[in-house]
């Protein structure tokens, strides 16, 4: 029987291989077979895993650190260490036992390495990323961390820790994706730990159109432009209360410069840029708003939704420390957590912060760039790919101006000559501490004069950090380096010619946009702008335009809170966009429904008595999403139908449901292709039978409710089929405060009561474990598709956790 059963799982993954290696999942590499299917070194070693509850002592007194590691029911590690040093070795010597293969892949992405293992497929992408200088990125941050011993003695530590693990293994250790492409891990070092911050930076910091912003007003003209495009949203709740005194006199703004004539962008095409669905909801209320009388904090990080997850759950015990919360597998601490005292979490400040100038060659050879008149050689940064199955590297060289990389050179290519200022270059200035510094200060907080001590290391990414703690404060800091713009700049591309055309230095620290318990009794972030108008800085960004509105109103008529109420919150699937847009649309049907067919008559009532919320079972958002993406498509018809649509900026939706709504006769509603002149009710009709022809043969199916529509998933990492999950049949949406979308949503959900004792609970869409063997790989999945948390186990000290968790194994280092 046991025969039989392996030759049906070998056929499988044999087939597997093959279909992967023939679609491009696998790159051109095809894994030894022989070794792959081996019984006691290939893929069957990931299926021999020791469930934690055996009570087994794991006797790792060779090894320098001091302390032990407890690990819990759900593999969360509890460590106790006699010094941070120690807990960060220990740190990483257990996360790199559970995410060895993931910590790799995270550093090959963002340093243009993968082609070394992934063969030719991946060389494009990894040409790319060497252009755009993020290894440069990384070095000098290294040069920063350098001049801090004790901030780089914890990341050295942890890489120490990484090491030490991978020191223990025999191939046949390796985690299975190892196997299937036939490499072997490498060392960890510091190194790897600045490009994994600059992989944060690259997801979170390099949303950027400036290129598709002077193409398409280029393309539609000064004033059609402005109409389709306004910088600020008038319906925004910023995350910073309107009214609120900023408390400092600003220093002299630069003035707005001319629009400098850029020629002709018909060639442009939009660059790679951070993708869609990144995002973040955080909040916290005061103690006058919760039913305990304490304050209530609560975090949950919109990212990919993957298999291995993001991140790695762990409680960190020291004489100094006693926090509990969720680290990234590569760096040292917790990023999001609590301790006994406070709570801390983060959404991105969504700034722009990357910015395109386009320069001049001073001679047809490329040697130098003009700038102020006078030719400048570039500096050249000079990088060599391998690329496995070839012998010879591909050698990429890039020029580096005052601005940044110039990312594309040869004069074919849409995106020549176009030098990129990126914040994550910049060499960090001297501080005491930076990233890795921030995060171990929150670990020890315990009050608000700590938090606001550790933001001051923090540059990039831009991060609204929330805060409360038990003394009653709650807080929230946009915080980051931003640079100093005049009105209006980085919105274009714009001439590199003249070297004073450039950011105007940073905005003071002390600046930087902050509230500590506003009068209103919450604080709350959700990527929305910063800022009222008030404000005296210049700033631009990609800011989303209904969670924090929505999350604002519900906080704002929550009295006497509950975590329960906590709960609900984070995963409430109501949409401002439909509350509005709904009756807009079915307005210009004359709220009638516009055929007797009995399907369209069905559509139109579950839409009409639609409470507006992504519930899973709902068909209604389905009729909603059909209809107004068409709505879109005709209005925009003068966009979509050139050829170079996708080089172009399109309008956001807020601003498409205005104009239905308030401006239906414009002259964006009348269509290219037909003689007469539509407005915007001849398009909802069109749009409307559209629609109904498009459902009507599957409505009553389960492919139109809300969760068999969006199909939303958690994939593997490198997306290799049958290592994610099914379809998870959840609700949600994006412009919801549970902004699941197909493979973005929710990556941890947090909620922290500031009692005595504090109180917590979490959840994220994955497990502790990278092995798809293990029966932790996955275990929280259903637990959060459901909307159910852990309650979190916070340990007092390690006597509380021998006794709580003597029955789960037991990581011992030296006493």
């Amino acid at each position: 029987m046991g025969s039989i059963k392996f030759w049906i799982v070998a056929t499988c993954l044999a087939a597997f291989i093959w279909v992967g290696n023939s679609h491009g999942l696998l790159g051109s590499r095809t894994p030894a077979l022989g070794k792959f299917f081996c019984p006691f070194t290939g893929f069957w070693k990931q299926a021999e895993v020791v469930k934690q509850d055996s009570g087994q002592v794991w006797d790792l007194s060779r090894l320098p650190a001091q302390g032990r590691a407890y690990v819990d029911e759900r593999l969360v590690p509890h460590i106790f260490a006699p010094t941070e040093k120690d807990a960060a070795y220990i740190q990483g010597y257990i996360t790199a036992s559970h995410r060895l293969w993931q910590m790799d892949m995270a550093v090959r992405a963002v340093s243009g390495r993968l082609s070394e293992v992934l063969g030719e497929s991946m060389l494009e992408r990894d040409r790319l990323q060497r252009r755009k200088g993020l290894v440069t990125a990384a070095a000098n941050s290294m040069a920063a961390w350098a001049s801090q011993p004790a901030e780089m003695a914890l990341i050295q530590a942890y890489a120490d820790g990484v090491n030490a693990w991978l020191a223990s293994l025999k191939p046949c250790d390796y985690p299975i994706e190892f196997k299937l492409l036939g490499y072997e891990p490498e060392p960890w070092s510091p190194f790897k730990a600045a490009l994994f911050f600059k992989s944060m930076a690259e997801t979170l910091s390099a949303k950027n159109d400036d290129v598709q912003a002077t193409y398409t007003r280029q393309s539609l003209g000064d004033s059609l432009f402005t109409t389709l495009f306004p910088e600020i949203n008038p319906h925004d709740s910023p995350v910073i209360p309107a009214g609120t005194d900023w408390g400092f006199a600003p220093i002299k703004l630069p003035e707005a410069l001319p629009d400098a004539p850029l020629g002709d962008f018909s060639t442009f095409s939009t660059f790679p840029t951070s993708p869609e669905g990144i995002g973040s909801n955080n909040w916290a209320i005061a103690g006058s708003r919760s039913a305990s009388g304490q304050p209530i904090l609560c975090n949950d990080p919109h990212l990919s939704l993957t298999l291995p997850s993001i991140w790695y759950e762990v409680q960190i015990h020291t004489p100094n420390i006693n926090a509990y919360g969720v680290s990234l597998p590569g760096v040292p601490g917790i990023i999001i957590g609590f301790n006994e005292d406070v709570a801390w979490g983060v959404t991105n400040g969504s700034q722009d912060i990357l910015d395109w100038r386009r320069i001049q060659w001073a001679d047809s050879a490329r040697t130098a760039y003009l700038l102020d008149g006078v030719p400048k050689a570039p500096d050249w940064e000079i990088d060599t790919i391998w690329v496995r199955g070839q012998s010879e590297p591909v050698i990429e060289r890039t020029p580096w101006t005052i601005w940044g990389p110039v990312v594309y050179t040869d004069p074919a290519h849409p995106n020549h000559d176009l030098a990129m200022q990126w914040l994550a270059h910049e060499k960090p200035a001297e501080k005491p501490f930076y990233e890795i510094g921030t995060y171990f200060r929150l670990m020890q907080a315990r009050n608000y004069a700590d938090y606001k001590t550790a933001l001051a290391g923090w540059d990039s990414p831009a991060q609204n950090f929330v805060f409360a703690d038990r003394a009653g404060d709650i807080a929230i800091t946009v915080n980051g380096k931003f640079p100093l713009k005049a009105p209006g700049q980085g919105r274009f591309v714009e001439e590199g010619l003249l070297s004073g055309a450039g950011w105007a230095g940073f905005i003071p620290h002390d600046h930087v946009p902050a509230v500590r318990n506003p009068q209103r009794g919450f604080v709350s972030s959700a990527n929305q702008r910063s800022t009222d108008d008030s404000y005296p800085y210049y700033y631009n960004g990609y800011f989303d335009d209904y969670r924090g509105r929505y999350i604002n109103r519900r906080l704002a008529a929550i009295q006497k809170g509950t975590v329960a109420d906590m709960k609900a919150l984070q995963l409430d699937n109501y949409s401002i966009r439909a509350e509005e847009g709904v009756p807009i649309l079915l307005s210009l049907l004359g709220n009638d429904p516009p055929a007797s067919d009995e399907m369209a008559r069905e559509m139109y009532t579950d839409l009409k008595a639609w409470d507006y919320r992504y519930d899973a079972a709902k068909r209604a958002p389905v009729v909603y999403q059909e209809w107004f993406s068409r709505i879109y498509r005709l209005a925009y018809d003068e966009l979509y139908s050139r050829p170079d649509s996708n080089d172009l900026l399109f309008p956001e939706a807020w601003l498409t449901l205005e104009m239905l709504q308030k401006s239906p006769k414009h002259r964006i509603f009348d269509q290219l292709t037909t003689p007469q002149v539509e407005t915007a009710r001849e398009l909802a009709l069109t749009a409307w039978e559209q629609t109904v022809q498009a459902l009507a043969g599957k409505y009553r199916t389960d492919a139109c409710t809300w969760a068999g529509y969006q199909e939303a998933s958690v994939p593997h990492l490198a997306r290799l089929p049958g290592f994610g999950s099914a379809v998870l049949g959840s609700g949600g949406f994006r412009d919801a405060p549970n902004a699941l979308s197909k493979h973005h949503g929710p990556s941890w959900r947090m909620i922290v009561e500031l009692t005595e004792p504090v109180r917590a609970y979490g959840v994220y869409p994955g497990g502790q474990s990278g092995n798809p063997g293990s029966p932790y790989y996955q275990s929280g999945i259903d637990l959060w598709a459901r909307g159910d948390y852990y309650e979190l186990a916070f340990l007092a000290s390690e006597k509380s956790a021998a006794t709580q968790l003597k029955s789960y194994a037991l990581w011992k280092f030296q006493d």
